[in-house]
């Protein structure tokens, strides 16, 4: 099994198609930290603030701990921890990790592989990447890492070995299927005859077996794509609009773009098109929304 394939096949605990991105996170991050110093080690207790908020930030809706991925990852090749006491990890106490002075960095023969090809990061990277999150996340959380990827290059077929053929033809169907406008804002910008900030975006991710169908997918602007991948904005069995508890903005922009969508019905899809699956509505709400939802804005 050669390093990207290892990477691919991180052993997570998963079920019913729940979200478990603690090692891929903590991969990431150690990645960027690799770049910066190579021989850099990430002592638990001085790391564990940045690792949990990145679970925040990206991980799944529940709380959960960076002690899990920072002792687990070891079973799977990539990793080490040391404590003052020698070889090995204390377990995923989390006084344990922080008293006996738990240090993890990447694993020997890694390190060693990514000095002699250092393409190799940034395939490794882009796998975990391409395997646990939407693209509409990847240009932050590497830069939320501090990791510094070059351009994919065209036709990297070898990217990932688990990758899945996507479907090209999806963003013309689902923008079709809403008729050219964002289904929470209903914005239509077009320059010329071509829609301009209008996208077409999985409701169950593309990375979590989510199926590049109309009834998988919405068309939405940039901005509230970005916003119900990061789990501000959802859907609800009535296909309104939800919109996180979490979220402030003070803003009159803040208030009229985000806020004031809390219970807005969905802008299409135009009739005879499938609208947004049942299950993966519910995938959703249950793996990406964050916190809960407020109530509806008066009209």
């Amino acid at each position: 099994m050669d390093w990207v394939e290892r990477t691919a096949k991180l052993r997570q605990w998963t079920r019913g198609g729940a979200r478990a991105p603690h090692k891929p996170l903590l991969l990431l991050y150690a990645f960027g930290r690799f770049q910066e110093d190579a021989d850099d080690e990430l002592r638990y207790s001085a790391v564990e603030a940045d690792l949990q908020r990145l679970l925040a930030e990206y991980g799944p809706a529940h709380r959960t701990t960076p002690a899990y991925p920072f002792h687990h990852l070891v079973g799977d090749g990539v990793w080490e921890v040391r404590t003052d006491l020698g070889p090995g990890s204390p377990g995923t106490g989390l006084r344990d990790l922080r008293e006996t002075g738990a240090t993890g960095r990447l694993a020997p023969d890694l390190r060693a592989a990514l000095r002699r090809e250092p393409e190799l990061l940034h395939r490794m990277a882009r796998t975990l990447l391409d395997l646990h999150f939407p693209p509409s996340l990847h240009g932050e959380l590497c830069e939320a890492v501090g990791l510094d990827l070059d351009p994919e290059p065209a036709g990297a077929g070898r990217l990932s070995p688990a990758r899945r053929q996507r479907d090209r033809r999806m963003r013309e169907s689902v923008l079709t299927a809403y008729e050219y406008r964002c289904a929470f804002c209903g914005y239509d910008g077009r320059v010329g005859a071509v829609p301009v900030g209008l996208e077409a975006a999985h409701v169950r991710w593309w990375a979590f077996q989510g199926p590049d169908e109309v009834d998988n997918g919405l068309c939405l602007c940039s901005l509230h794509h970005k916003l119900f991948d990061k789990g501000v904005l959802g859907i609800d069995d009535g296909h309104r609009v939800l919109v996180s508890q979490r979220f402030v903005g003070h803003s009159s922009a803040a208030r009229e773009q985000v806020i004031a969508l809390a219970g807005r019905p969905l802008v299409g899809p135009q009739p005879g098109a499938r609208p947004v699956a049942a299950e993966h509505r519910a995938w959703h709400t249950r793996e990406v929304f964050h916190g809960d939802p407020r109530p509806a804005v008066p009209v």
